[in-house]
């Protein structure tokens, strides 16, 4: 088993979350467990087809018997979640953004639309601006990628996978997403600019797969990222979403999820492992963004 994590005790530093699907196949509750043992700030919870993580009440008494708050909500937004909580995709915003007051979290992570949810994808930008003006929870819209199978492409997202290309609030980057699509992510945080709410932390290799490996064993800009964060008044949250159901047994996961809490405490300039050495020093920071789109005034894509 893993040794254990310090948290970084101090009131201004960026919190590092454990996303529950990180630890798929395994369940919800087994999350909340391995957050509290290895010493994550909180956990975002992955709606899908585990019942607890569709019950608000259970994931109340998690976190409260763990001593592990929920910092988000990630909103129902895969092919297999479709009939999660509600098979219309409003519906399930409205449950995600309940779900994140009644629990104290501060976030809402959802996807741009399928192409195919016509209606949904055509009103999506103005039904997010008017959901994020009724409430103070955050809806940080995450970047996608193109689907791939062999030579052929197809855009599977609309308005656009690249969601700097329309007008949101707040936006989640996704470092595992800017692997698989192939683009350059400190290029898409410069555009996302001071709207820049949310951080999935993984990595990838370009393959064209969503591999979500953890982070430092891909070919992103994981550390450059972090340094950037810790200096720039980065108020949100960064989550630990990683693939480790290849994971031959449960000390494995568990190693896996404390490498990546320890690679994000290292280069946020947060605290070290307990058991190991002082970290040594973080990359270069993140280029700062030199512009920044104004709410609302600069949309001009029109979504299909």
């Amino acid at each position: 088993m893993a040794d254990p994590v310090v948290r970084n005790p101090a009131e201004n530093a960026v919190k590092v979350a454990l996303s529950t699907a990180s630890v798929y196949p395994e369940s919800t509750a087994t999350a909340f467990e391995i957050a509290a043992r290895l010493g994550y700030d909180g956990v975002e919870v992955m709606v899908w087809t585990d019942p607890v993580s569709q019950d608000i009440e259970a994931l109340r008494r998690l976190s409260d018997y763990h001593g592990v708050p929920v910092l988000a909500v990630h909103a129902p937004c895969l092919l297999i979640t479709q009939r999660v909580w509600s098979t219309d995709p409003w519906v399930k915003l409205q449950r995600a953004r309940q779900a994140a007051e009644r629990l104290g979290a501060d976030t809402v992570v959802v996807h741009p639309p399928f192409r195919w949810q016509r209606q949904y994808a055509r009103d999506f930008v103005t039904g997010i601006w008017r959901m994020a003006d009724e409430t103070d929870v955050r809806f940080a819209v995450e970047n996608m990628y193109p689907w791939r199978y062999r030579d052929r492409e197809m855009l599977a997202y609309a308005p656009d996978w690249d969601v700097t290309k329309d007008d949101y609030r707040h936006f989640t980057v996704d470092l595992s997403h800017t692997a698989t699509a192939r683009t350059d992510a400190l290029s898409m945080i410069d555009r996302m600019g001071d709207r820049l709410g949310h951080v999935h932390l993984a990595d990838g290799t370009g393959s064209g797969k969503d591999e979500h490996l953890v982070p430092g064993r891909g070919s992103q800009p994981c550390a450059e990222l972090l340094a950037g964060l810790a200096g720039s008044g980065f108020d949100g949250h960064v989550v630990i979403e990683v693939n480790t159901r290849r994971a031959m047994s449960a000390a494995e996961r568990e190693a896996d999820l404390a490498e990546a809490l320890a690679f994000a405490r290292q280069h946020l300039g947060a605290a070290a492992p307990a058991s190991g050495p002082a970290p040594g020093p973080a990359s270069a920071p993140v280029r700062a963004s030199s512009s920044r789109t104004s709410p609302r005034t600069s949309h001009t894509s029109e979504p299909s």
